[in-house]
């Protein structure tokens, strides 16, 4: 009994043994799975991870040890970091409440910089007589006055670019009492130079307001003239010059319009560049210029009156190259010429006078073009080298399209009756 009781007692604690000994060496086995475990995730994530991140930094210290890779690389950080900074910047309602204009301003300073340096402040001294004072018998009241303009420097040897109602005075002033002679001294101002440098007309163009003057010294810095054709409504424009005597002054803005038709005071046509920097009375002769500090245009004209800003004129640049080399070589313009002096005939006008649309021929000169070819007072041109013909400026178009010598076909209304003329262009004296 005690036997097996004892059997019993000894098959109880082999059970135990072995039930503990199989849980420890389930345990065993937990422990070998658990470091197979932690060994195989070490070798398929941890190592590749820290691979990776030494891999990483190779590359991006090679990258930084070559510029060029190096500016790029920060420069489109750099455009992130402000991209960010705008869209974070938004108040919640659609408004960027602020923004950095850094490349705006050095766009601004880059302009002024190129071009300061080729714009010139021009002063015009003349004579203003009042004749009222000799009609009784009193001695005229002679006085001097000055003006002020700008121009652009276009070679290094001394010819500057202006306008010509910045060199020659009106002598038909509105104001009938006195008379204003023409300029009777003509002095330059260069940039950061305080010295006068006394300038002479080489030759200057009523019709297209545009003058050439030269003084003389050398080594200047001309200006550099951009392609006034291809340039866009809404880009970058600067205006320079001498406003109000204060020279070496810049205003910016915008191109406004391109191609822009404008009558001045005397009746005279342009098509202009419209810009919304500020132009003043001074600024005439000046330089418009883009984002480059390359002219595009020169400051000729402004609107001004009640409810009226922001509406400036440049001529394009373009248009003014052929003029100036022919106020430099010849001191004028050779143009083409007709001969006639004309009005424009509208559709009421002609209907009420029984004739037609078209270019109503008032005088012929002598011994003109025109007369040659058997143009008469009272002809209404009507066609121009098979155009169609309404306006005086559609037949100065055309005409202005020729050089001198060459031919030109027109067709005539004569009391009722077509006829078709060719007139042998002049030139205009």
């Amino acid at each position: 009994m005690e036997e097996n009781i004892k059997n019993e007692n000894n098959k109880e604690n082999n059970q135990k043994t072995n039930s503990n000994f199989k849980a420890v060496n389930n345990y065993n086995q937990y422990n070998t799975k658990k470091a197979k475990k932690n060994i195989g995730f070490g070798k398929s994530v941890v190592l590749p991870f820290f691979s990776g991140i030494l891999g990483c930094s190779i590359v991006i210290g090679t990258c930084f040890g070559i510029p060029s890779i190096r500016s790029k690389m920060l420069h489109s950080s750099t455009s992130y970091s402000e991209t960010n900074k705008i869209n974070n910047n938004s108040n919640g309602n659609g408004y960027i409440s602020e923004i950095g204009l850094n490349n705006y301003s050095d766009t601004a300073i880059y302009a002024a910089n190129k071009i300061l340096p080729s714009i010139v402040g021009i002063k015009i001294e003349y004579f203003v007589n009042n004749p009222v004072y000799k009609m009784f018998g009193m001695q005229e009241n002679t006085s001097t006055a000055t003006a002020t303009g700008s121009g652009i420097i276009i070679s290094d040897n001394g010819y500057i670019l202006t306008n010509n109602h910045v060199v020659s005075t009106n002598s038909n002033s509105n104001n009938s009492f006195y008379q204003v002679s023409e300029a009777s001294k003509l002095t330059v101002t260069l940039f950061n130079d305080a010295t006068e440098y006394e300038a002479k007309i080489v030759g200057k163009d009523e019709q297209t307001d545009l003058a050439v003057i030269k003084i003389e010294k050398t080594g200047l810095p001309k200006a550099e003239f951009a392609d006034s054709d291809s340039i866009k409504v809404g880009e970058f424009a600067m205006a320079v010059g001498n406003p109000i005597g204060m020279q070496s002054s810049v205003t910016s803005g915008i191109v406004s319009a391109v191609n822009r038709e404008v009558i001045d005071s005397d009746g005279k046509k342009f098509i202009l560049i419209q810009t919304d920097a500020a132009i003043n009375a001074g600024n005439s002769g000046g330089a418009l210029v883009n984002s480059e500090g390359k002219v595009i245009g020169i400051n000729t004209l402004k609107m001004a009156g009640n409810g009226i800003e922001g509406m400036g004129f440049a001529i394009p640049i373009n248009s003014t190259t052929d003029i100036t080399s022919q106020l430099i070589q010849y001191s004028k313009v050779k143009r083409p010429y007709i001969g006639i002096r004309g009005m424009d005939l509208d559709e009421e006008t002609a209907k009420s006078n029984n004739l037609v649309v078209g270019v109503y021929v008032k005088y012929v000169e002598d011994f003109s073009s025109a007369e040659k070819a058997g143009v008469k007072p009272g002809d209404v041109i009507i066609e121009a080298d098979g155009t169609k013909v309404k306006k005086m400026n559609d037949l100065n178009k055309i005409k202005n399209s020729h050089k001198i010598g060459d031919e030109m076909k027109i067709k005539v209304n004569r009391d009722g009756t077509e006829k078709e003329l060719v007139i042998k262009l002049g030139e205009q004296p």
